[in-house]
C-alpha cells in the first residue's frame, strides 16, 4: 500500500495558523513538538511531519476502512528531513518526503521496497473511487490497482504501484 500528501506553503500560511493556542496539542505529539519547537525552521518541520502523517492514514484508512481524526495515533520517527518512519497501532510504515521552496511532498509505503515501484500519474488519468479510496483500472490487465491522490493549493500529485 501507498499514500501520499503535499502541502502548499503558501496556502497552509495563509489558512493555518499553526502557532495559535491548542493547534500543536491536536496534531502532534509532545516528541513531534519538542522536534518543532527545537527545528531550524519550525513552520518547515510542522508542514514535513503534517504531511508525514497524512500519507500513512491514507494507507491505515485504506487497509482498515477507518475514517476518522486520529493525527495523535499516528507517531513520527523523524531520521532526517526526507526519511522517516510513522507508528500506529504497532504497525510501522515508511515515508520519503521532498521539501521545496513552495511545497512539502511527501509518499508512504506498507514496505520499503515499494518506493522502487511508484510511477507518478498524470492529472488526466481516469480514478474511481469506491467508498472515498480512489483507484484505476489497468488498460492491459483491467486489474484495479490502488492509487493515492493529494491536492492542496496549486499543487497536485498521483502515485501508482508498478
Amino acid at each position: 500500500m501507498i499514500g501520499n500528501d503535499i502541502v502548499d506553503l503558501a496556502l497552509a500560511r495563509k489558512e493555518s495558523d499553526w502557532q495559535r493556542k491548542g493547534f500543536l496539542d491536536k496534531i502532534f505529539t509532545k516528541k513531534e513538538q519538542l522536534q518543532i519547537v527545537t527545528a531550524q525552521n519550525p513552520e518547515t518541520m510542522v508542514w514535513n511531519l503534517w504531511s508525514r502523517k497524512e500519507a500513512v492514514y491514507k494507507i491505515y484508512n485504506r487497509e482498515t476502512g477507518i475514517r476518522a481524526f486520529i493525527p495523535l495515533e499516528l507517531e513520527c520517527f523523524y531520521e532526517s528531513g526526507t526519511l522517516g518512519t510513522i507508528l500506529i497501532k504497532g504497525k510501522t510504515y515508511f515515508t520519503q518526503t521532498k521539501i521545496e521552496n513552495d511545497f512539502i511532498y511527501t509518499i508512504a509505503c506498507a514496505e520499503k521496497e515499494y518506493f522502487k515501484q511508484i510511477k507518478n500519474i498524470d492529472i488526466d488519468t481516469k480514478i474511481n473511487k469506491r467508498n472515498g479510496i480512489p483507484f484505476i483500472i489497468d488498460s492491459n490487465s483491467k486489474i484495479e490497482k490502488p492509487v493515492s491522490i493529494s491536492h492542496h493549493g496549486r499543487f497536485w500529485k498521483g502515485i501508482i504501484i508498478e
